[in-house]
């Protein structure tokens, strides 16, 4: 959600600002802007709504002017998008400029007094309140210098924000902030990147500095890069890390959406994800975030999974997996709704938390009400120190790579994958999966990546084919039992989140609750129908359907002939245990959302409206 870019040193700041900023497209926005520190030290600013090739065409005249200056992204949250509410935005005095991630909640009063002593507006933004606030911190006292003009307004603001920060006074000189939104530190040779993620310098350098929370850091050629703490102005010795990100991740790589090359990645990253942890060849499964905190899982009165959006279906089908195969409650909660419920946690309950970015705020929000009633909390995520990496006291990366498509697809499987991981785990501690089951469990697990490959190969074309003939659809049902109904809500959230067509979810038993009322030859339905799992149930239901003449799209395993028959597009599968065809079957599903998208002219990788890391609420 939204995207910041930086940079002070040698090259181009023009360039470096603007291909970092499209490399942060991904993370969604409506319009985006660019600040640079002229030779004269004056600040010279070129925003627009819309996209970043919009910026570059009110904005060429800037290249090669400058060696430092910054970039923004902006996903709306206060004011419409409109050029005057892009960022990055000026001080009355028009000497300073920031950008910024996040939301001042207490603008309002903040704006109210700034108003009251002289100050004026040009946009609805909470940023420009910050931006002014840095300055009435130096016009009040005239011997506050910019980094400490920077700190005291910050100490004053509340909500969230990742902030940078430049001063036509304090030339070559860069301040950063960061509190709920992430930041990173890129370190070159005689050269300084910001961004919110790596991508934006990864071919530059491949030494980072993540910005802790509740930290700034004030960054010159001349004097490196000084942290401190926002609140004391503690110094902070930096810790820098290697980057493990490579160019070649972060591109496209021949395919034409980061959507589809995400989908055909997912047997690599299931892979990855398994790998060093499924040991198949020793029957063992080895993950020290479990096993040095087993007997907190096994003697856990419940199990609680926090997540959002597609994190939240896969804690659901984890929910199905822990229950059957360890034997420990699990409720599933959504973290925005978890945080705010005053909800009953003790220190005998485990909250696990899963999350592509480890930034989304409901669930750092909710991880932090855990922690203060005692629970052991557990974080599944996709990136490396990111904050709920942190905050958690043990978890498990899913080394999916990184997503850099809107819509999640093989952080999704990778997510299944771990949580799969832990479920056997513990259910081979516990005594609850022998070890015959146990064995044959983990090798059908090992044997996934492949099943993966095969769906790919033999779908990819039908699934185009499927969804040329539901290009105009304005409505879809997903339906499913037992494991695969998340499955069908997660297939329903990929067709909504990027063809922009409605599409609902349902278990299968419910169809004749209230949804059957939509049922007739108009409506697509979707329906996930595996031979293990309920088969003579969802054989009836696509009975029921089929006698209002819906339209069925069934996905089914390979020799299926029952559903097969009734249906009126067949989308077929490898055969597997029940536990893992949400796995299998949410890969067609993808692919059908992404061809139907694509049809029908959308932005498959930058949809609407959305943004990939949902770091404000």
């Amino acid at each position: 959600m939204c995207g910041i870019v930086g940079y002070t040193g040698f090259q181009d700041a023009y360039e470096i600002v603007i291909n970092g900023l499209r490399r942060l497209e991904y993370r969604g926005y409506d319009s985006a802007g660019i600040v640079l520190e002229s030779p004269d030290n004056k600040l010279e600013v070129e925003k627009t709504k819309g996209k970043v090739e919009d910026l570059v065409n009110i904005s060429k005249e800037l290249k090669g002017k400058s060696k430092i200056g910054m970039g923004h992204t902006r996903w709306a949250t206060h004011g419409v998008p409109s050029d005057r509410n892009s960022h990055p935005h000026l001080s009355n005095n028009g000497k300073i400029a920031v950008v910024h991630n996040g939301i001042i909640e207490n603008y309002d009063t903040i704006k109210t007094m700034l108003t009251e002593k002289g100050f004026t507006f040009k946009s609805e933004t909470d940023t420009e309140v910050l931006v002014n606030l840095f300055q009435y911190f130096m016009d009040i006292n005239p011997e506050t210098d910019f980094p400490t003009a920077v700190r005291y307004a910050l100490n004053e603001v509340y909500g969230a924000y990742a902030i940078t920060v430049l001063h036509e006074d304090y030339p070559g000189v860069l301040v950063v902030g960061r509190l709920g939104s992430p930041l990173a530190i890129g370190i070159g040779d005689k050269e300084y990147f910001i961004a919110s993620d790596a991508s934006p310098f990864v071919e530059f350098t491949k030494e980072a500095i993540y910005l802790e929370e509740g930290h700034m850091a004030t960054i010159s050629l001349e004097n490196g890069v000084d942290i401190r703490t926002i609140n004391e102005n503690s110094k902070i010795e930096p810790e820098i890390q290697e980057l493990k990100l490579s160019l070649e991740q972060i591109e496209k790589g021949g395919y034409e959406h980061f959507m589809l090359k995400e989908i055909f990645e997912q047997p690599k990253s299931v892979h990855d994800t398994m790998r060093g942890r499924l040991l198949l060849d020793e029957g063992v499964i080895k993950m020290a975030g479990i096993w040095d905190h087993v007997e907190r899982f096994k003697n856990a009165n419940r199990i609680i999974i926090i997540a959002c959006g597609t994190s939240w279906h896969a804690g659901l089908i984890g929910e199905y997996l822990i229950e059957e195969y360890a034997r420990i409650p699990v409720e599933v909660e959504y973290a925005s709704e978890f945080r705010y419920r005053n909800p009953i946690i003790t220190d005998k309950d485990v909250v696990i938390a899963i999350s592509q970015s480890g930034e989304t705020a409901d669930t750092m929000a909710a991880l932090k009400l855990a922690k203060e009633k005692g629970a052991f909390i557990y974080g599944i995520c996709n990136v490396v120190d990111s904050s709920i990496a942190r905050i958690t006291d043990a978890g498990s990366y899913t080394h999916a790579g990184p997503e850099i498509g809107v819509a999640s697809t093989k952080a999704f499987t990778a997510q299944l994958t771990i949580l799969t991981l832990i479920a056997f785990k513990l259910g081979k501690h516990n005594g609850n999966l022998g070890n015959a089951e146990f064995m044959s469990l983990i090798a059908e697990l090992d044997a996934i990546p492949k099943k993966i490959e095969e769906v790919l190969n033999t779908t990819h074309e039908l699934t185009q084919n499927i969804a040329k003939d539901f290009v105009k659809a304005t409505n879809f049902l997903y339906l499913g039992r037992g494991y695969n109904y998340p499955a069908a809500l997660e297939g329903a959230l990929k067709l909504k989140e990027i063809s922009y067509i409605h599409a609902e979810g349902y278990p299968a038993a419910e169809m004749k609750h209230g949804p059957i009322a939509l049922i007739d030859e108009n409506m697509p339905i979707v329906i996930i129908a595996p031979k293990k799992g309920h088969y003579d149930k969802i054989v009836s239901n696509v009975q029921e359907i089929k006698a209002r003449k819906g339209k069925i799209i069934a996905v089914v395993n390979k020799g299926d002939r029952q559903v097969s028959e009734m249906a009126d597009y067949v989308i077929e599968i490898p055969e597997t245990s029940e536990c893992f065809s949400p796995i299998v079957a949410s890969v067609p599903l993808q692919l059908l959302a992404y061809y139907i998208a694509v049809y029908r002219g959308a932005n498959v990788d930058q949809p609407r409206n959305l943004a990939k890391s949902v770091t404000v609420e």
